[in-house]
């Protein structure tokens, strides 16, 4: 599968594709939800310039060093961004894990099952990782309904960074 103008994964309904910095203005608005501080934390994103720097060390760092990261996920017709979905590698757990986060007004129509379903599909095609888990605040029921709905079982808490409070570590089932 090859990258064509960012787009990375397509879906019945979505694209998911590398981060700009042409998406800095969305990523102010996405990274201050208060959903996404609530069940996610606070990413010190307040302007423009610090959402740059948040891609510089986030996303297109991980595009460069791991070939994959989190991705900017837009409706297919129309291209209007609706939040994040991908996969990250943090120094503190042994696998690859999903992440993903999405405006409250593309919540509840199952968009976030559906691309969360696609980066899945594309690690274990394309990437050939041999697993990915998942981690999600406790608290964050929507979340983990979309995890346990593509076959992921909670296993134990984890601290995904340091001076962060616990997650639940899903696995994927047998």
């Amino acid at each position: 599968m090859s990258i064509v103008d960012g787009v990375v994964i397509t879906t019945a309904r979505l694209r998911l594709r590398r981060f700009t910095y042409e998406d800095a203005p969305f990523l102010v608005a996405l990274l201050n939800d208060p959903a996404f501080l609530l069940h996610i934390g606070d990413r010190g994103v307040r302007t423009e310039a610090d959402a740059r720097q948040y891609l510089d060390f986030g996303p297109l760092a991980s595009y460069e060093a791991n070939n994959f990261g989190l991705w900017c996920v837009e409706h297919r017709d129309g291209g209007v961004p609706i939040g994040t979905c991908g996969l990250l590698k943090r120094p503190t757990l042994d696998d690859v894990d999903v992440g993903y986060a999405l405006v409250p007004e593309a919540r509840g129509a199952g968009y976030a099952r559906e691309a969360v379903a696609g980066v899945l599909q594309y690690a274990r095609e394309t990437l050939q990782l041999p697993r990915v888990v998942a981690i999600v605040a406790p608290g964050n029921v929507a979340s983990i309904r979309v995890v346990e709905s593509l076959g992921y079982r909670a296993d134990a808490l984890v601290t995904s960074a340091p001076g962060l409070d616990p997650v639940m570590l899903y696995q994927p089932s047998l």
